[in-house]
């Protein structure tokens, strides 16, 4: 959504947080582009909501600058800066009714008393909420009331969306259908919208670019399947996908061809991308692979026994361990019947390896 034609793209230039000597938000540059759907993913203590915040002018910044649209907002309160927050916690007035909740910052803005009825009903039809304008809080369901929140942000028709957390007080089935109203009504809106979340389901399914922070710092920035399939560190490879990725320390072993063999307990791999030997630094190197790409192979090198087994209903996964190595989680065949303490062979998917140099930078070669 543009407001007077503006641009409602948000940059973020050198941009850092401090509270007193801790340094919580490092340097930090990122253009987010007009319309879409960025998600700021990490772990808890990240900075992710600090970095909302701050976009959001709940929070000063030390120091950069945040541009939106065309304007720098650092010295603007948040009410002038053209965007609007929806929170973890709904923050409704329990003795207003839905309909007065959505129009109570309108009203104090001085929008008319006609174009605040007809952004409410439109905002109502679009999370349909059109019955229950008349109800209180308390007479409303979680959802309903995360509803609202949400509602009473659309009607002020901002140039972006700030969202910190807001799916994490549902339950389960209540967050999936969120999910789905949340991605509806950026496609209606095609608006500006920053989400933040630690729940890596959430940012994979309404993304349109992820930002893995960590300690502070951008990991990487991608679309969700770029995140997923190349990790650019081993702390994206592990933080990304359910679950995490297998992590083997393996011994540089020699190059064939021009591609990188390292060796493990039991096996020697060729790395498929062509990462030469004499372009890795110096010191440890890990190997990573996915629980899909770990093959229970009747001719396999690797032999183990299956510890636990996770019957997760369109999948299985068992953990087996093996000798002097880790706990490796492997997709079981949907035809294959495996029981506790049965012995299995494994081998790794060479086409979908993942190699981690000791500082934790992936290697992917070409």
């Amino acid at each position: 959504m543009s407001r007077g034609g503006t641009l409602t793209g948000i940059r973020l230039n050198g941009v850092t947080k401090r509270y007193g000597e801790t340094e919580v938000i490092t340097g930090l540059d990122l253009d987010i582009h007009e319309g879409e759907f960025l998600v700021f993913l990490g772990p808890s203590g990240c900075g992710k909501s600090t970095l909302l915040r701050m976009i959001a002018g709940l929070e000063s910044v030390s120091d950069g600058q945040i541009t939106i649209g065309d304007r720098e907002v650092n010295d603007l309160p948040p009410g002038k800066r053209g965007v609007a927050m929806v929170f973890q916690h709904y923050a409704l007035y329990p003795h207003m009714t839905v309909y007065d909740n959505m129009a109570f910052g309108l009203r104090n803005s001085g929008v008319v008393s006609d174009d605040i009825d007809r952004r409410i009903k439109e905002a109502a039809r679009m999370l349909e909420l059109d019955a229950l304008l008349q109800r209180r809080p308390s007479q409303l369901s979680g959802g309903q009331r995360q509803r609202v929140a949400i509602g009473r942000a659309v009607v002020k028709e901002p140039e972006a969306f700030l969202f910190d957390e807001p799916l994490s007080n549902l339950d389960a089935a209540l967050r999936t259908r969120t999910r789905v109203e949340l991605a509806r009504i950026h496609q209606r809106l095609n608006s500006t919208m920053v989400f933040v979340t630690h729940d890596q389901i959430e940012a994979m399914t309404l993304a349109t670019r992820i930002v893995v922070m960590n300690r502070g710092r951008i990991e990487q920035i991608g679309a969700p399947l770029e995140i997923y399939k190349r990790p650019a560190t081993r702390f994206v490879a592990g933080f990304i996908g359910a679950p995490a990725m297998n992590f083997i320390d393996v011994e540089r072993a020699g190059d064939q061809g021009g591609r990188l063999v390292v060796a493990l307990p039991g096996a020697q791999i060729k790395i498929p991308t062509a990462v030469a030997a004499s372009s890795l630094p110096a010191g440890k190197l890990t190997l990573g692979v996915r629980a899909e790409h770990v093959i229970l192979d009747a001719s396999g090198p690797l032999e183990g026994r299956a510890e636990v087994i996770e019957r997760l209903g369109d999948r299985s996964l068992a953990h087996v361990s093996l000798p002097n190595l880790p706990l490796l989680v492997a997709e079981v065949p949907r035809d294959l019947e495996l029981e506790v303490g049965a012995r299995v062979r494994m081998s790794l998917d060479a086409a979908h390896l993942h190699l981690f140099d000791e500082a934790g930078k992936a290697h992917h070669g070409v």
